[in-house]
């Protein structure tokens, strides 16, 4: 914030989280800012689609950016929402729930409008305040520390239309300089998601590179110069004529279902771990949060024991992802995954890497079923067509696959602390706008903000 000027002189307010605020500000109960009191929603069901009437807005249609989902598009007839229609500038609070707290700020572009039940309405008085600088306000730390504050916490959080209304805010006496305070952060907040979204279009790009560099390392080969030939079969295409082609269950010596869900008196604090699909990606093992279970249970299902070297493959939810069991995992036990001991001569870390390739993904999205989550069966897994090079090419392509995965890690890590760094500075910003801790009367929004070099497309690294 050091670019930013301060206020010439500050006085004390009475609200910790605030702090001092400018000699010129006043700190507000965001109830007696309001031209109405603040209105709960209809308690209506979301059934009609029936565009010809007003949109039923609902915590799941309010997008992070301040817009709409039209995907989640619901009405309510004319007599039933027009006690809760909504105006230009009428700001909305969830009331309930993980996203209690969520704010938006309504505009008439949105069309006739109006809101459920587990929101809140806000209607600023303009002659206060505005309802921008009131929504600016509701991004800031402060704001949050509020709500984390007030929470009642039963079977899910609330906070209700009367802590709302406590809510301190400090405002500007004057209201044009809550407007300028609003129009900055639009433009400055604006710059920082073009880079934040800049940052996650890299981070796609950069994942959609590694899958292909992976899939072409496992169906291909390493030399680019290899002798290839049909391999008959059309998920594989060419592969290099000294490949031998078949199926998973000919590179194994056994696939089986993990153990079902265990009862409560099977877990312990210490003893045989357990692998659940959420410790299994892509780039291995993942050990947090694992659970363990007892030894005499484990060697109840001693057929279903997983060993070093083992390839472990998930069954449902995101079917076919996989990883190779490590050394310490050695006589583990999994929950319903699917599990395979590949014979003498095959490299785990080699399967492992074909099953997460965009070949094996598309065949298991292809043959998977359900509909709200895909599953496979050992069936499925045992028939995945697949080339298999001898053991040393197996081995090289494992290794060259490994580093190019920790090449892209450290340049994802690095784009993702970019983001978190982006989002910190975006909040800090707004925070220190909307409590008089910078000084942006004077600020003038850029004649031609399109040449701001800022915003130049990000070069793509390579690995």
């Amino acid at each position: 914030m050091s670019k930013y000027q301060t206020y010439s002189e500050y006085k004390i307010s009475d609200d910790e989280l605030v702090g001092d605020i400018p000699v010129d500000w006043d700190l507000w109960k965001w109830k007696h800012m309001m031209s109405h009191p603040m209105m709960y929603g209809a308690n209506e069901a979301a059934l009609d689609d029936d565009r010809s009437n007003p949109r039923y807005i609902r915590i799941t249609d309010m997008n992070s950016d301040g817009s709409l989902r039209d995907d989640t598009f619901r009405s309510l007839p004319l007599p039933v929402a027009e006690d809760y229609l909504l105006e230009d500038g009428d700001i909305l609070v969830a009331r309930t729930g993980a996203t209690v707290g969520k704010s938006f700020l309504y505009k008439s572009e949105f069309g006739t409008s109006c809101f459920a039940g587990y929101l809140i309405r806000a209607r600023i008085n303009k002659r206060i305040s505005n309802s921008r600088f009131v929504y600016w306000f509701l991004q800031s730390d402060q704001y949050w520390n509020y709500i984390s504050g007030s929470q009642i916490q039963a079977t899910i959080q609330n906070v209700s239309a009367e802590k709302y209304g406590d809510l301190k805010l400090p405002v500007p006496n004057n209201p044009q300089h809550a407007l300028t305070i609003a129009n900055f952060l639009d433009h400055e907040t604006a710059k920082i998601d073009t880079l934040i979204e800049k940052q996650q279009q890299l981070i796609k790009l950069l994942k959609e590179k590694r899958q292909a560099v992976i899939s072409h390392a496992v169906t291909k080969g390493l030399n680019p110069n290899a002798p290839m030939r049909d391999s008959g079969v059309e998920w594989l295409g060419e592969v290099p004529e000294h490949w031998v082609v078949g199926r998973y269950k000919f590179c194994t010596s056994r696939i089986v279902v993990g153990i079902a869900e265990a009862a409560t008196h099977a877990y312990a604090e210490n003893g045989v771990p357990i692998i659940r699909s959420t410790n299994i990606t892509e780039e291995g093992l993942n050990s947090d949060g694992m659970l363990f279970i007892k030894e005499s249970f484990a060697e109840g299902n001693e057929s279903k024991y997983l060993y070093a070297n083992d390839v472990v493959t998930v069954r449902t939810g995101y079917p076919g992802i996989s990883a190779v069991i490590p050394e310490f995992l050695n006589r583990s036990q999994c929950f319903t995954n699917l599990v395979a001991t590949p014979k003498r001569g095959i490299s785990s870390e080699f399967l492992a890497e074909y099953l997460n390739s965009h070949t094996g993904k598309s065949y298991f999205a292809l043959l998977g079923w359900g509909s709200a989550q895909k599953n496979i069966s050992v069936p499925i897994l045992q028939n995945v067509p697949i080339a298999i090079p001898p053991e040393d090419e197996q081995s090289e392509i494992a290794a060259f696959i490994q580093k190019k995965r920790s090449g892209y890690k450290k340049i994802l890590d690095k784009a993702e602390l970019q983001i978190e760094l982006l989002k910190e500075r975006r909040t800090a910003l707004i925070s220190a706008a909307v409590t008089g801790k910078i000084d942006v009367r004077n600020w003038q929004p850029p004649v031609d903000s399109s040449a701001n070099h800022s915003n130049e497309p990000l070069q793509e690294a390579t690995p």
